[in-house]
């Protein structure tokens, strides 16, 4: 790994085009690339930057606060990792990087069940909350296993994936003949170590691992099986309609995600923003909503919060600095989304993320 003058990085566009010029072609395009024409893998910012704000003055910023508390806990702003797959692809140290680098930011990791360290050793890197991102399985007794692990190993909650019953079309994975490397695994899928993402295919191993392995009947009694086994808070991630955010909450979910899976499964949907709006007038502050999708600036973090999202996820720009640096790029992108978001807060006369409100946004 180069080393990386930090006083060079200004912003999380530095960041990824540093990483570009690191990475594998073929990683960089699994972890940039979206769904067939990648018009909502675009649209998740452009929706951001189309957004105004409407800044207060006069008001005291001298002390700001945008710590926030999330099922109890505390964390120094509202910026989660995002679950994203194969971290082994930008750093040796993998998702151990990634929850050393939560545990410097303080702040809450998800890990994705497709990782490539096994969760029990991502548990004994950090000593702020986990959670276990899960996808159900056709083999119901391996999602068991997983929740089961998950909760030995100390995970506070679990974050179940609704939105993948099939892969999809991630086309420049399908022209790179996407595969992992010899060296990678799944560790948490013990009985599916890998095998189905190593071999030789004509397309994305990615899409015959998904077709084959999770559960495409999955539905609303599928959650109530998993809330029979765990006692964990259960969030569902993949939400994008008012209507499922609604049956969400009547059916007891701890927390929702409002997320279009960074613009990588249904192409054109709109970005994750222009859906926040509604949902959050239908969830009416019954449940956490979190948002991802898009989110590379402090400002959009304000904007966010104002439509109603307790907190964001962040899933590309922590893999572009665990690229770089390991831990402490990782951690590096949280510190300026950070310092990012108190500025906005400062210019938009907001002191505290309490006070962040529907009225910073500009209706003309």
């Amino acid at each position: 790994m180069k080393t990386i003058n930090f006083n060079s990085i200004i912003n999380l566009n530095d960041i990824e085009r540093l990483a570009e010029s690191v990475l594998p072609q073929y990683a960089y395009e699994y972890y940039f690339g979206g769904a067939n024409d990648e018009i909502t893998l675009r649209e998740n910012k452009q929706a951001f930057q189309q957004i105004r704000i409407a800044p207060r003055v006069m008001v005291d910023v001298s002390e700001l606060d945008t710590s926030t508390t999330i099922f109890d806990h505390t964390i120094p702003a509202p910026i989660l990792f995002a679950p994203t797959a194969f971290h082994g692809l930008a750093t040796p140290k993998a998702e151990a990087a990634t929850a050393n680098a939560a545990s410097i930011s303080k702040t809450i990791m998800i890990l994705s069940t497709l990782s490539n360290t096994r969760m029990e050793e991502v548990a004994n890197q950090t000593d702020t909350p986990l959670w276990f991102q899960l996808y159900v399985y056709k083999d119901r007794e391996l999602t068991r296993e997983l929740i089961k692990r998950a909760e030995k190993s100390g995970f506070s909650a679990l974050c179940i994936t609704v939105d993948a019953p099939l892969l999809g079309s991630r086309e420049r994975d399908v022209h790179n003949n996407f595969t992992l490397p010899e060296n990678l695994s799944l560790p948490n899928i013990i009985a599916y170590p890998g095998e189905h993402l190593s071999k030789e295919n004509s397309g994305s191993a990615l899409t015959t691992y998904f077709s084959t392995l999770l559960d495409q009947s999955l539905n609303w009694k599928d959650i109530e099986w998993v809330r029979s086994i765990t006692n964990l808070p259960l969030i569902l991630k993949g939400i994008q309609h008012p209507l499922d955010a609604e049956i969400a909450v009547k059916n007891g979910i701890d927390a929702i995600v409002v997320s279009n899976h960074g613009g990588r499964q249904l192409d054109t949907v709109p970005g994750t923003i222009t859906l926040l709006p509604k949902i959050s007038e239908i969830v009416n502050n019954q449940i956490p909503i979190f948002l991802d999708g898009g989110v590379r600036r402090g400002t959009d973090i304000i904007k966010a919060l104002a439509y109603g999202a307790k907190a964001v996820l962040i899933g590309r720009p922590i893999l572009w600095g665990l690229t770089l640096a390991g831990a402490e790029g990782a951690s590096k992108v949280f510190s300026i989304l950070k310092d990012e978001l108190s500025l906005a807060m400062a210019l938009t006369g907001t002191k505290s993320i309490t006070k962040i409100t529907p009225d910073i946004i500009w209706k003309g």
